[in-house]
């Protein structure tokens, strides 16, 4: 890897532990003891001296080899774990990805226009950390929208594995933070759910280029999981974040690996899952009939 890269992933790892602890580049400049400006060139990809990382590290409270990047990246916060996907799926050249109910990615518009309620539901009222998750939801919403933008606008080549058991709970819940929530109309909820559900069968019928949908009727792994391929590079990305029903932005450890061992691991279970799942018209038949039924 030379110095460039190395320099522009570890500014790309500063800008998302920075994100994730709600920090302007001028509050994380004031604290370390340099210039603003600094912080926007080590953003840039300019690579800080050691001495300078160790105290970026300190003043974001994470140990240096997470911040290079040494072995597991670990990642508690939603905001710094979305910012890390944006900026991985900039680059990639090749997408496989596992999440529920549906991939972020593949989602339509009205999706995004009931997501912030959604998140909003998913924070407890009488959680401690309420107030910075609120904010949360603000900052998680620009990151999301700059995602699907810069999707759209590039279409790497994507594999998207969907489970039917999350669809056909999806669609009987509907597109909710909590359970039941107060003040949520529910049908309405259902019928956004109903909306994706759809839109899924619809990319399985038309196969845009470069996307691939498998829909999968086994049994599911736990985790959601993202395969990231950039020329002869590779890391998986494992997270507890959702933003499906029942969002979770608030806790769990999401881990980011380029280790071998991982990404054969990984490659082989998407292989596996990808050469048993139900593709094209196949897929798109058994999601109306088994899934949507009569609400076609």
């Amino acid at each position: 890897m030379s110095a460039e890269i190395a320099g522009e992933d570890i500014g790309q790892r500063i800008k998302a532990f920075r994100m994730g602890k709600g920090m302007s580049p001028e509050e994380l400049a004031e604290r370390i003891g340099v210039s603003r400006a600094a912080i926007y060139r080590y953003e840039g990809g300019h690579p800080p001296k050691l001495d300078t990382l160790g105290k970026i590290a300190d003043g974001l409270n994470v140990t240096l080899p997470n911040l290079l990047g040494v072995g597991v990246e670990y990642i508690g916060s939603a905001v710094s774990f979305f910012e890390r996907m944006r900026q991985l799926e900039e680059n990639a050249d090749q997408i496989s990805m596992l999440f529920d109910p549906v991939s972020y990615l593949l989602t339509t518009d009205r999706f995004d226009e009931i997501l912030p309620t959604v998140l909003t539901e998913s924070i407890p009222e009488d959680a401690s950390d309420r107030t910075t998750a609120l904010r949360d939801v603000d900052a998680l919403m620009k990151i999301l929208k700059q995602r699907k933008k810069s999707f759209r606008e590039r279409t790497p080549n994507t594999v998207s594995l969907v489970c039917a058991a999350e669809l056909s709970q999806f669609l009987r819940t509907g597109f909710v933070g909590t359970f039941a929530p107060s003040r949520a109309d529910l049908e309405f909820r259902r019928d956004i759910a109903r909306n994706e559900i759809k839109n899924i069968a619809r990319l399985l019928r038309d196969q845009p280029i470069g996307t691939q949908v498998g829909v999968i009727v086994d049994s599911m792994p736990g985790a959601t999981f993202q395969l990231f391929k950039q020329g002869t590079e590779t890391r998986v990305v494992v997270s507890p974040f959702r933003l499906g029903t029942f969002a979770n932005i608030r806790l769990g450890v999401a881990t980011v690996s380029a280790a071998p061992e991982a990404i054969e691991l990984y490659t082989e279970m998407t292989n596996r899952l990808w050469r048993r799942s139900l593709k094209g018209e196949e897929g798109a038949d058994y999601i109306e009939r088994e899934i949507l039924g009569c609400d076609l």
